[in-house]
């Protein structure tokens, strides 16, 4: 009976992202949860970058207040630290921080750090314990990932009137950077890689639960469209062949994806393409990205959850790539694979507090080619091996 539980619970543990959160105070309509996790994990590479101690600790808080019958205050708050580097260093930063208001049936709105609703689709296949979700997916980089600034409204259930019908509207506000050289006004907030600037941006998603008539499916599609700051367009320039940033004034990006998660069995897939958004390498931004991702799990009764991924992203129209004619090095646009390989992995769950896993990441890039060499993009393979005690 243990490991039957244990095979009904890990799944939506995993869902959730967090445990069993230990509840600190439930009193009077008002509630406070704790949760986080130390996770001990070492990589294994011949690229430097992905070879040595990966430790990190994560702490976090969600609390609720009844305001009323039907309005609920709410709050959540997620701390990580990198453990892997010498005492003093600044490792510690906020993962999410927001807060807001819910109405029963009318649905929540919500502002702070928090997932683009880019994510909402792309969490589906980031189910890997140390790798995934990277196809197109950057913290930090418009509504793909985790974002400063979001503004957010979520309905569950379309108003109480369709079960399973769940929708998102997303609002981020711009995070231009601190230089006002280049005819912006700029923010404090900004960042001085270009690359992880945005403008003003809306993003909307979808979900539909099928509930009883396929139980377990599930399908979803995002979509989001932002301003680029003025110093994103002029790095991309206005003949951006010579350029590895993308030109252009709009950074979009959508994606559809599907998911059938029950009788211990897990598999997702989805498909998104990305305009003038997506980093790669050191410093490129590419003008076009197709991108594909595929895992299949299953979950055995006495914890033992083997794990099968793909994740390919393909760069389209990249700058900046110089090329021999013959007589004299040209530049011009390429079209080139920036992500691709094959996951094989494995978590054993000794209970809901306990695990320990290894992933072994197949990097299938070319890698003779000059092109990744060049932007500093790894084609080496990478294993990771942790042991997770999480609440």
């Amino acid at each position: 009976m243990k490991r039957k539980v244990l095979a009904i619970l890990v799944p939506a543990l995993l869902v959730a992202g967090a445990a069993n959160a230990a509840e600190m105070y439930n009193k009077n309509g008002n509630k406070v949860d704790i949760y986080g996790k130390v996770d001990a994990r070492h990589t294994f590479s011949d690229n430097p970058g992905d070879d040595g101690d990966e430790t990190i600790i994560e702490l976090g808080f969600k609390g609720e207040t009844q305001i009323t019958n039907d309005l609920t205050g709410f709050g959540n708050a997620l701390m990580k630290v990198k453990a892997s580097d010498t005492e003093g260093s600044d490792n510690m930063y906020a993962k999410l921080a927001f807060a807001g208001l819910r109405y029963t049936d009318a649905g929540s709105f919500d502002y702070g750090r928090n997932y683009g609703v880019v994510y909402d689709v792309e969490a589906w296949t980031d189910m890997l314990p140390v790798f995934g979700g990277d196809s197109y997916t950057w913290t930090d980089n418009f509504m793909t990932g985790r974002a400063n600034g979001v503004a957010t409204y979520r309905n569950t259930d379309f108003f109480g009137l369709v079960e399973g019908w769940n929708f998102a509207l997303q609002y981020q506000g711009n995070n231009e950077g601190s230089n006002t050289g280049e005819d912006q006004e700029g923010t404090k907030n900004g960042h001085d890689d270009v690359r992880f600037q945005n403008g003003d941006g809306f993003g909307i998603s979808t979900t539909y639960d099928f509930g009883d008539v396929l139980e377990g499916l599930s399908v979803g599609a995002a979509f989001s469209s932002s301003d680029r700051t003025n110093e994103q367009a002029i790095a991309g320039g206005i003949d951006n062949r010579y350029s590895k940033s993308a030109g252009g004034s709009e950074a979009d990006a959508w994606t559809v994806g599907m998911k059938y998660d029950a009788n211990n069995v897990y598999l997702a897939m989805m498909y998104a393409e990305t305009r003038n958004m997506t980093p790669y390498g050191d410093s490129g931004i590419a003008n076009k990205t197709q991108n594909f991702e595929a895992v299949a799990q299953y979950q055995f009764d006495f914890g033992l959850r083997p794990s099968l991924a793909w994740v390919y992203s393909k760069g389209k129209d990249l700058g900046g790539y110089n090329h021999w004619n013959g007589q004299y090095h040209e530049t011009d646009y390429t079209d080139k694979t920036l992500v691709n390989y094959i996951s094989v992995a494995a978590t054993y769950y000794f209970n809901k507090n306990m695990s320990a896993y290894v992933d072994y990441k197949i990097n299938m890039l070319d890698n003779d080619a000059d092109f990744y060499k060049d932007n500093g993009i790894s084609t080496d393979d990478v294993v990771g091996v942790g042991l997770t005690y999480q609440f």
